[in-house]
Formats: C-alpha cells, sequence, structure tokens
C-alpha cells in the first residue's frame, strides 16, 4: 500500500523515471530492460496509462501472436517492432531475445490476453531475462483469477491459484480430488471443451462443494454460474460451451453460494 504523507491521498503520482535498477535484480551486464505488459482479456478498455506508454516507448514487442497484438497496437495508434514468442518457437526465440537486452533495448513482453507469465511461455521469457542478469520490470493490470475469484461470491482472503487443469483425466481427477481437505477457495483455468467433464469429476468427487464458474469476463456476454458442483454438472452436461472459462471451487466448509444456473 502507497505511504501515506499527512494531509494527502495517499496516491503516488506518475513517476518520470524508470525504477531503480537494482529493485528488479539488475547488474552491469547490460542497459536493456525487459518489462511485462499486461494487455486486456476482453475489453480494451483495460489497459493502463502505463502499460501505453511503455509499449509506445519500446525498441521492441515480444508477442505470443503478433497479429492479435499488432490489432490492439493499432488500436492504440501505436506502431512498434514485434517478434513471436509461444510455447512452439520459445526454444528458437530466447537467444534472440536475450540478444536484444544485451544490446540495451527496452523490450515489452506480452500474452494473447492478461499479464504475462501467469499459465503462458512468458515465465521462461521472465527467468532467462533474470538470470542473464538484465532488469525486469512488471506492470501490474488485467488477469483473468482475480475477478473472477472477486465475482465468484466465495471467499478470498486466502486463495490458491492453480492454472489450467491437467488434460489427463487420472491428472485432472487427482487434482481436484486433493481439494477434498483444501479450506482455501481454489482457482483453475479451464477450455470450454473440458469445463463440463471437470464439473461431472468434481461431481462426482465433491457433489455438495460450491462451485463457480466465469465466463467471457469483461466481455458483453460476462457472466456467473454459480451452484453445487452437482448441479452446474448437471446443467452444462451435453451443452456445446463456448468462450474463456474460469473454474472456482469453495473450501471445506464454505457456505453455500445463490443459486444462478446456466
Amino acid at each position: 500500500m502507497p505511504r501515506r504523507e499527512a494531509g494527502g491521498s495517499g496516491v503516488e503520482p506518475p513517476r518520470a523515471v524508470d525504477p531503480p535498477a537494482a529493485a528488479s535484480g539488475r547488474n552491469a551486464v547490460g542497459a536493456g530492460r525487459l518489462c511485462l505488459v499486461p494487455t486486456p482479456i476482453g475489453n480494451l478498455e483495460d489497459i493502463t496509462l502505463r502499460a501505453l506508454r511503455v509499449l509506445g516507448e519500446a525498441d521492441l514487442v515480444v508477442a505470443e501472436d503478433t497479429r492479435r497484438t499488432g490489432r490492439l497496437l493499432a488500436h492504440h495508434g501505436i506502431r512498434a517492432r514485434q517478434i513471436s514468442f509461444h510455447e512452439h518457437n520459445e526454444q528458437r526465440q530466447l537467444p534472440r531475445l536475450l540478444a536484444e537486452l544485451a544490446a540495451g533495448r527496452r523490450v515489452a513482453l506480452v500474452s494473447d490476453a492478461g499479464t504475462p507469465g501467469i499459465s503462458d511461455p512468458g515465465f521462461r521469457a521472465l527467468r532467462a531475462a533474470l538470470e542473464a542478469g538484465h532488469a525486469v520490470e512488471v506492470l501490474p493490470g488485467p488477469t483473468a483469477l482475480v475477478p473472477a475469484l472477486l465475482g465468484s461470491g466465495l471467499p478470498c482472503d486466502r486463495f490458491r491459484f492453480e492454472g489450467y487443469l491437467p488434460r489427463r483425466e487420472g491428472q485432472r481427477r487427482g487434482a481436484l480430488a486433493a481439494l477434498a481437505e483444501e479450506e482455501r477457495s481454489t482457482v483453475f483455468y479451464e477450455t470450454p471443451q473440458r469445463l463440463a467433464r471437470s464439473l461431472a469429476v468434481l461431481a462426482e468427487l465433491l457433489p455438495d462443494r460450491p462451485v463457480a464458474v466465469a465466463r467471457e469476463m469483461t466481455k458483453l456476454h460476462e457472466e456467473f454460474w454459480r451452484g453445487t458442483a452437482a448441479e452446474l454438472a448437471a446443467a452444462l452436461a451435453g451443452r456445446a460451451i463456448k468462450g474463456e472459462m474460469v473454474l472456482v471451487v469453495g473450501g471445506a466448509g464454505a457456505r453455500p453460494l445463490p443459486r444462478r444456473l446456466p
């Protein structure tokens, strides 16, 4: 929390300079800086002024999908050199990214949507930059997990984030079975193709556990479904489901949620 000065608002004014290099682990290797820039998860208005400034000042934008990021940059009138960085080319592109940093360039890293490094290859770029001694700066901004957790109505003072559920049936079942004694709310990302099956497994293991599904966060058709695992599994069985999904499972002992089924 920002320090509150006497008689002040407690909110720091915009900084005109970059943060000290020592704060992000920088040493004397080079003057380059890797900046992780969150981008909207649906609503294009959900981008900060600071993010737009950093993207506009970057010598290079490293994007999961250059076409998608190109549309975002064009929407805000930003022209930038881009390269792609994703799970299929990261081994080939990582040396190029590090070379750009070693040459003293400002590199902005973005994902398709949300905060890079969370459930995407951006983490490996971040770790490699730190290990090479380069400065790293992480901007706050959009992510699906926090608004999904808050909107679920489940306790959020303590929670776990587990990323995507495993694709393999046995591993997925094991991950969900591990929630039996978990007292914290747990947040998962899940694909629309696997959501109904995951809920069916959860209903088999923990039928009365309160569960919420956030669909299409920040978009025009955003909605929340709430109920027990058994209720949501029954409501979604056999249905074609579309959109980006976040699954929030209440902890052991969590109070029931107001029911709102699909």
